[in-house]
């Protein structure tokens, strides 16, 4: 009989080291570590179950994070306070337990048992601990073949779970330092004027690509797409892939200024132009001189305006406001737009001859909707960018609120993606970004419908109106005249709105 019990602490010791070698190949992963922690603790010790609840500190409960056997999935996401139940008991008191009788054990808690209907009769459970500190609780349910668990399988779960916390730690380590990198690289580039240009999708991967042929050429190129889909990252990569990198990237909003500052803003004014022309002024066509100019919402730009730069495309040259002095420009030309310019042209609400002229290196962004891939990778660079500047440290998102994201459609795009994370970080309660704290979809409407609820009808149309507003001015980036065009109202009506309903800029 001993010689068989040797056999059999031969053979797990061989399994322990196997499983070691597995949890020092997935520390790049955290996620897949924590699924072989409780994957090879289940293998090693016989259970039909197992689970790994981590402490959240923001809500002081243990949230099982990985969850395996017949109701696994249904555990998974749930959270129990740290003073109930055998993990809770492993938690406080950072010691192991067995508990072979687990219905008639006054530590018991029966609850979580029952919502998800899984009789549980036997429970081995040991402290996950990092740096002598408990961070949660590797819970073993029900031996196999309705055995029990002995001593023999505690003391091996006690080994690999000193072995499952230093790979815990590494992990975390790596993931704590990936991002510190990942963070400080895009801080970098955006004080260089610069930013990332963040994506895993095929489609966008073929648009970058066609960037890199269309960019060495001086042709112009016209962006097209919606609202949010990052227009203006786009025009950044044309310029940095270009021979004109060194020189400079000048940007323009084209629906930002009226026309009469909007002609000095891009061809500059000379002394005594205007009423407010104190000295001479260069334009942002000066500027660019040897670079790039980037024309955002390129189809607002008054038909007068058009003409002129007509003209600076085609011969090169302009003169300021209230000069005859001729200006040279070497500059290529960048334009972005979110309406259908075509039927703008059309409707001879745009020139043609422009249109053509700027149409000659088309590259058009899909939406944020058509290229789900995009979803996740995006989501995580804002949860690491804004939780570090908020100082929330390290911080991630449950499966509902990943697979809200992927459901949801996104009219405002990245822009809207951006804020909603950005709101999450702000208003949630522990380091795990809920669907709750995302509020997007039916959670948003479910949100919205609550206030209108006891309302008399006058009064519920008016919030109604005052939130839907708020939110197309937000997707819109606050211009109101991009705004209008999607709502399909006139500017001044949406004026009247904004002014009648107390609608006011956040400054932040």
């Amino acid at each position: 009989m001993a010689e068989k019990d040797s056999v059999i602490d031969s053979e797990k010791f061989r399994t322990l080291i196997e499983i070691n070698a597995r949890l020092n190949s997935s520390y790049t992963d955290f996620h897949a570590l924590l699924k072989t922690i409780v994957e090879s603790a289940a293998r090693l010790v016989g259970a039909d179950a197992a689970s790994l609840a981590l402490f959240d500190q923001g809500s002081n409960a243990l949230r099982f994070e990985i969850a395996l056997g017949p109701r696994g999935p249904e555990l998974m996401g749930k959270s129990i306070p740290v003073n109930s139940g055998i993990a809770g008991w492993v938690f406080q008191n950072s010691r192991s337990i067995i508990v072979n009788d687990a219905a008639h054990d006054e530590r018991f808690s029966p609850t979580v048992s029952k919502e998800i209907s899984y009789s549980t009769n036997s429970i081995l459970a040991v402290p996950l601990k990092v740096r002598d500190v408990t961070t949660g609780v590797i819970e073993l349910i029900n031996k196999a073949s309705r055995g029990l668990f002995l001593h023999d399988d505690l003391e091996w779960a006690e080994l690999f779970a000193v072995q499952a916390g230093i790979a815990f730690d590494n992990a975390r380590q790596f993931q704590r330092t990936e991002k510190e990198l990942s963070y400080l690289q895009h801080k970098v580039q955006e004080e260089q004027g610069w930013h990332s240009l963040i994506f895993s999708s095929k489609a966008m991967q073929d648009r970058l690509e066609l960037v890199k042929r269309v960019a060495p050429s001086d042709a112009s190129v016209l962006i097209l797409g919606e609202s949010g889909v990052g227009k203006e990252l786009i025009a950044e990569q044309i310029h940095l892939n270009s021979r004109r990198s060194g020189k400079p990237f000048i940007r323009v909003n084209c629906a930002a200024l009226p026309e009469n500052l909007l002609e000095s803003e891009l061809f500059g004014h000379v002394k005594g132009a205007f009423t407010d022309a104190i000295s001479n002024r260069e334009g942002r066509f000066e500027a660019a001189d040897g670079g790039t100019i980037f024309l955002d919402e390129i189809a607002e730009l008054p038909l007068k305006l058009q003409s002129k730069l007509l003209r600076v495309i085609q011969q090169k040259t302009f003169e300021r406001v209230g000069s005859n002095q001729t200006f040279r420009a070497d500059v290529r030309i960048v334009a972005a737009t979110n309406r259908d310019i075509e039927k703008l042209v059309q409707a001879q609400e745009f020139r043609s001859d422009l249109y053509y002229r700027l149409n000659v290196l088309p590259i058009h962004i899909p939406p944020l909707r058509e290229r789900v891939e995009d979803i996740p990778t995006l989501a995580e660079h804002f949860l690491t960018q804004y939780a570090r500047e908020t100082n929330r440290g390290l911080m991630r998102f449950s499966d509902a609120a990943l697979q809200a994201m992927l459901e949801y459609g996104w009219p405002g795009n990245i822009r809207e993606l951006e804020n909603a994370i950005e709101r999450a970080v702000l208003i949630s309660k522990s380091a795990l970004i809920t669907s709750d704290d995302l509020m997007i979809g039916t959670m948003a409407q479910s949100t919205k419908n609550e206030r209108l609820i006891g309302k008399e009808l006058k009064e519920a149309i008016i919030i109604f109106k005052r939130s839907y507003i708020l939110t197309a001015l937000e997707q819109n980036r606050w211009n109101q005249t991009e705004t209008a065009r999607h709502l399909r109202i006139q500017r001044t009506y949406l004026s009247r709105l904004i002014k009648e309903l107390n609608i006011i800029q956040s400054k932040e």
